[in-house]
């Protein structure tokens, strides 16, 4: 089982280093939220400081690239099902979850790769996060990533469709973008908007990795968001493979 992961994460990964454009495209639009809109932010917050707009805005820039880096990995898949070769990789002798995990893996990788390229901007603009919160802060983005790159599997191999799928991802990401206060946090927003905010799960990994990076290490968000996003991540990952045994039927 370990070894089959191993070849495809490697296969993955082989494949990211041959044509990493995409993966540096990915993070242009959290830099340039970083540089142009965070300063924008000093007079929302309490000490109206550089250091305290990216305290409030680098955890939302950050899963910005979780979401929407990691639910746009399925059309990849949408074209391997379509030539064939996803199929007889499910009917081969590898294990076949080995398939998802091996691609999830790769995803997770990239991504914590692009969160430290992010952290490097926000620390040259100001930021200055201790190491434990960094360290969870980016075990907050793997988490939210293995959701979302699952998630996007199992929808690849469900809808089979490039046009579909990207009508369902675009349809669902703003309001979940909004909802979760990655550009302003929902606490400057009406009552109503607070509470719908509270029935999205991206809205706690915002506000647990505010929390980090103020320094509160003890915050209820924080647990919240990791086991929140551990079941969803399991959940996710369980649909993709179970639809990856449809395929080979």
């Amino acid at each position: 089982m370990f070894r089959d992961t191993i070849l495809f994460f490697g296969h993955e990964l082989g494949n990211v280093r041959r044509n990493p454009a995409w993966t540096l495209i990915g993070i242009l639009q959290p830099v340039l939220y970083l540089l142009l809109f965070a300063p924008l932010l000093t007079q929302t917050t309490h000490g109206g400081t550089m250091g305290e707009a990216l305290r409030m805005f680098t955890p939302g820039a950050m899963m910005m690239i979780a979401l929407f880096g990691s639910m746009f990995t399925g059309f990849s898949m949408i074209n391997e099902t379509r030539n064939g070769v996803l199929e007889r990789l499910a009917v081969s002798q590898a294990w076949r979850p080995a398939i998802i995990l091996g691609r999830v893996a790769k995803d997770v990788v990239v991504l914590i790769l692009q969160a430290l390229l992010i952290m490097g901007v926000a620390v040259l603009m100001g930021l200055r996060p201790g190491l434990a919160a960094l360290l969870l802060m980016l075990l907050l983005m793997a988490a939210t990533g293995l959701f979302a790159a699952g998630l996007s599997y199992g929808l690849a191999l469900a809808i089979r469709d490039e046009n579909g799928m990207s009508q369902i991802v675009q349809f669902f990401a703003l309001p979940l973008t909004l909802l979760a206060g990655m550009l302003l946090p929902v606490s400057l927003g009406p009552q109503w908007l607070q509470t719908a905010a509270r029935f999205n799960p991206l809205y706690y990994s915002v506000e647990a990795g505010r929390s980090l990076f103020a320094g509160h290490l003890g915050d209820g968000t924080i647990p919240v968001a990791f086991g929140l996003f551990v079941v969803l991540g399991a959940l996710a990952l369980t649909w993709a493979v179970r639809s990856l045994g449809k395929l080979a039927g």
